[in-house]
């Protein structure tokens, strides 16, 4: 990838990318390589499942010199702890298929670590009995352990999480300079969503009222009040544990008072006539929350919407246009997930936007239009204000948000 300065966030997203398949050797740094270029280091056994986003100018290269190591190898890491001391109580039953099962990156909130769901699956893991946990809590510096399973296909994105080691599921997560709480076995966090919630945490909403149609346990809700400066924001969420968090939330950052939620279905929302900007933040459609947006938009003045959307993109490339892109989530070198804060959100060079992305936002906006002139009887107009991509969600698909803004027609 290029070796300008002004790329260093790019390659940052390109570390999440990889990072996100696993393929990241995090024993190696990035190193400068000739012709201007950086390169990171993928793990070699893993190039089969190496696909690399179109719309990042990168390219596969093989390097012909000692790759120069990183700090986390020079050290000890937690990562490096936990299998030493699994390999001293296994003995002679360590195997290749146990390295494998060994955690080498996991979440953090608070005293209590979150390992993904392929971590300790093989039988022999079994014999160790509860020691195991405990052993896996002190080599990762915590307190609790749960494992986490599939999302359950149950409309709320429920996580399937099995808590190993302690008794209660609550957690509390500093992102961004927001307190979230929330309990691991019934709510998901959403890491790789913070590009947009530093983005909108930047927007000018000083005075608005705010309608977010999807708030879960508030990823966008609570930048939206504590950063942003909205007035009021009217918060909707149908999942009863996702509720309960936001309000402990909203409670611990001391905003509750700027904030009403409406528990159930947002498709039933009887809010009308009160919203400067609604966010839409499900994926991988919000479509049906479009004519509620179009209800709760000031009927008078209009508003901004921010619609996300999951967009496909071929696997041929094609032109591309200039575009503003936030930063990602990076991870730590000892596997630990990290998270960026307040300016990680600025503008990075080198995104682009692809046609399919531009053309998408064009069909949106018009059904909008349409929706809003068919509610108020009226002609609106809609105009593409920005396309942010907020991340990769599977290969040849892409994570949008549309900023669109809505206005009646002038007479």
């Amino acid at each position: 990838i290029p070796a300008l300065a002004t790329e260093r966030r790019f390659a940052q997203r390109l570390r999440e990318h990889l990072e996100e398949q696993q393929l990241l050797d995090g024993r190696y740094q990035l190193q400068q390589v000739p012709g201007g270029r950086v390169a990171l280091p993928v793990l070699e056994e893993k190039l089969s499942q190496l696909s690399l986003p179109p719309e990042m100018p990168c390219e596969l290269v093989q390097i012909q010199q000692d790759p120069v190591p990183s700090r986390a190898s020079r050290r000890r890491t937690p990562a490096q702890k936990l299998r030493d001391e699994l390999q001293r109580l296994l003995g002679g039953s360590w195997s290749e298929e146990l390295e494998r099962d060994v955690p080498h990156a996991w979440q953090r909130h608070g005293d209590l670590v979150l390992l993904s769901e392929d971590s300790f699956k093989a039988v022999p893991w079994e014999r160790l009995g509860p020691a195991l946990w405990d052993m896996v809590a002190s080599a990762l510096g915590a307190k609790r352990v749960a494992r986490r399973g599939r999302v359950l296909p149950d409309g709320m994105r429920t996580p399937s999480v099995t808590l190993l080691l302690g008794q209660d599921g609550w957690v509390e997560h500093v992102d961004n300079g927001i307190r979230y709480t929330f309990d691991v076995t019934k709510c998901m966090f959403s890491p790789g969503n913070i590009t947009e919630k530093l983005r909108v945490a930047s927007l000018p909403c000083s005075g608005e009222v705010l309608v977010d149609l999807y708030a879960g346990i508030g990823y966008f809700t609570l930048p939206f009040l504590v950063h942003a400066g909205a007035a009021f924001v009217h918060a909707c969420e149908w999942n009863v544990h996702a509720v309960e968090a936001l309000h402990r939330t909203l409670v611990l950052n001391r905003v509750q008072d700027r904030c009403c939620v409406h528990h159930g279905d947002s498709r039933q929302l009887e809010l009308r006539d009160v919203a400067d900007r609604v966010n839409l933040g499900l994926i991988p459609s919000s479509e049906e929350g479009w004519p509620v947006a179009c209800r709760v938009l000031k009927k008078d003045t209009g508003g901004v919407l921010h619609i996300h959307h999951n967009v496909e993109t071929p696997t041929v490339p094609t032109p591309v246009l200039p575009a503003q892109q936030g930063s990602p989530e990076a991870t730590s070198s000892d596997g630990e997930v990290q998270h960026p804060m307040e300016d990680a959100g600025k503008e990075a060079v080198g995104a682009r936007i692809r046609p399919e992305w531009q053309r998408w936002a064009e069909v949106t906006a018009t059904r909008i239009q349409g929706l809003l002139a068919e509610l108020h009887g009226r002609p609106w107009c809609t105009s593409i204000v920005h396309i942010e991509a907020v991340k990769s969600y599977a290969p040849h698909v892409h994570h949008l948000v549309l900023d669109l803004e809505c206005r009646p027609a002038l007479p």
